[in-house]
């Protein structure tokens, strides 16, 4: 390995070679069993005698770091154990001043290990992806990038995987698009990423559904803007109480978050007239909308839009592995050279490779396939959790009627403050449930439980729920 020893201003460069080493050994950069450069390489990287760090070495091997192996090489002992230690500049106070928005930001808890009963949203059953297909996808992939790739690609994307999610969408949803109005990115949270920094300037008003999905929230508002929130009836977002000032509005029509209602057509509607005469952008974020187990789905808003102010954002994250990190954007024509520009600054393109295999999996039938069968297990869990719901928890919860997604909502009778007790109990008991009160955006907090079907097996949800009831008998 390449061994970073600094000997400029130094003397004694054999002593400084043997305390440099020795450090690094003690505090853990180099591990046991690490092997250590050749004696002449690295006197000729250091531009000393072989002589100074034989000397060096030899003290080291004498004193236990180290253990010479002939015709091998030398390496750090296997019995040495490291003493962890502070990195240098960890005790450095810093005189960089971050601005001020970011001390009201929490990282998310999404990515940490949940209770023995997951009742936790926006996960999906990672135990029904196809993983062994998909490693020889990523193979055959990475054969081809081998042999003819390799380089930097178009911010858009894979030509490939654009052709495909717009025929997916196509027969899937209603959408009419080509590849070159989908831009691809890293999850659903890039591609609003994207869309704020090419419409708001600080200052501008982003209109929000309240109870809202929270990290787009956090991100507007890093970038300057101010977040209204909108409350949300049984028909989704109330377009009359929207801000006069808007530029952005933010939705998720197909499956609101967190509550779970369908935007009604004549509310879909109400909001693409309310957004024409204002002259308001729509984001469109269709997260879950592949999982419907009732009714026909509605038109997205995008379908509905005659005035070219509607983006739509859909993911992977739900339908196949949140950790693949894809997203993409369907962008009115006109506006699509701009997002590329953001996507090219932002972090120039999402990882070919996983975008090439991605679109075989969806050209071959293996993608459609995967979304049916999963499809089928979620209908069974969303079927018996409102079930057990409306049975067993029928004095505390009033579930939200719900036909689409990985999760389901029920109102509380009791205050937040009492839901937050309860949760606090069945956090103690393994159970992983979230409050409702949590996605307030600026409206007063509403009461209820989120349930969230994806990262929890059928055969668990009867006795997670069982041991959640009790918590509310405490």
């Amino acid at each position: 390995m390449e061994l970073h020893i600094n000997l400029v201003g130094r003397k004694n460069l054999s002593g400084e070679i043997y305390r440099q080493v020795r450090t690094a050994i003690a505090d853990g950069r180099l591990r046991p069993g690490d092997c250590l450069p050749p004696t002449r390489d690295l006197a000729r990287s250091l531009k000393v005698s072989r002589t100074t760090v034989t000397v060096a070495y030899d003290r080291l091997v004498s004193e236990g770091f180290l253990i010479s192996r002939i015709g091998a090489g030398t390496y750090v002992t296997d019995h040495f154990s490291p003493v962890k230690s502070k990195p240098r500049n960890a005790s450095i106070p810093s005189a960089l001043e971050p601005r001020s928005v970011w001390d009201s930001i929490q990282l998310a808890k999404v990515f940490a290990k949940g209770g023995k009963y997951d009742f936790r949203t926006g996960l999906p059953d990672v135990s029904r992806f196809p993983h062994e297909a998909w490693r020889r996808l990523m193979n055959k992939e990475m054969r081809v990038e081998a042999r003819t790739g390799g380089l930097y690609e178009h911010p858009s994307g894979l030509l490939a995987l654009r052709e495909a999610i717009a025929r997916h969408i196509g027969v899937s949803r209603g959408v009419q698009t080509t590849a070159q109005d989908v831009t691809i990115t890293n999850g659903a949270q890039q591609a609003l990423d994207v869309i704020a920094r090419c419409l708001l300037e600080p200052g501008d008003t982003v209109a929000m559904e309240d109870p809202g999905y929270t990290p787009p929230a956090l991100l507007f508002k890093s970038l300057g803007a101010r977040v209204k929130g909108v409350p949300v009836d049984e028909q989704g977002i109330v377009v009359d109480a929207m801000p006069k000032n808007a530029r952005v509005v933010y939705v998720t029509p197909s499956h609101q978050y967190p509550l779970g209602v369908t935007m009604s057509l004549p509310r879909r509607l109400a909001l693409l007239t309310w957004a024409t005469k204002n002259n308001v952008a729509i984001i469109e974020d269709d997260y879950d909308s592949e999982f419907r187990f009732e009714e026909r789905p509605l038109e997205p808003l995008l379908t509905l839009d005659h005035s070219g102010r509607v983006i739509y954002v859909g993911s992977f994250s739900k339908t196949l592995l949140p950790s693949l990190r894809l997203g993409f954007l369907v962008t009115p024509a006109s506006f699509t050279p701009t997002v590329q520009k953001a996507k090219y600054v932002s972090d120039w393109h999402t990882p070919t490779v996983t975008q090439a295999a991605l679109a075989r999996f969806i050209d071959n039938g293996s993608f459609a396939r995967h979304v049916r069968k999963v499809g089928r297990v979620y209908a069974e869990r969303h079927r018996l959790i409102h079930e057990i719901l409306a049975r067993d928890f029928k004095r505390w919860l009033s579930v939200v009627p719900s036909i689409a997604g990985l999760h389901v909502t029920a109102l509380a009778s009791d205050s937040p403050e009492k839901i937050a007790t309860v949760v606090e109990h069945a956090t103690l008991q393994g159970i992983s449930v979230q409050q409702l009160a949590r996605f307030s955006i600026q409206l007063p907090e509403r009461s209820g439980l989120m349930f969230g079907y994806g990262a929890i097996q059928t055969g668990q949800m009867r006795a997670g729920l069982e041991k959640l009831r009790s918590c509310f008998e405490i």
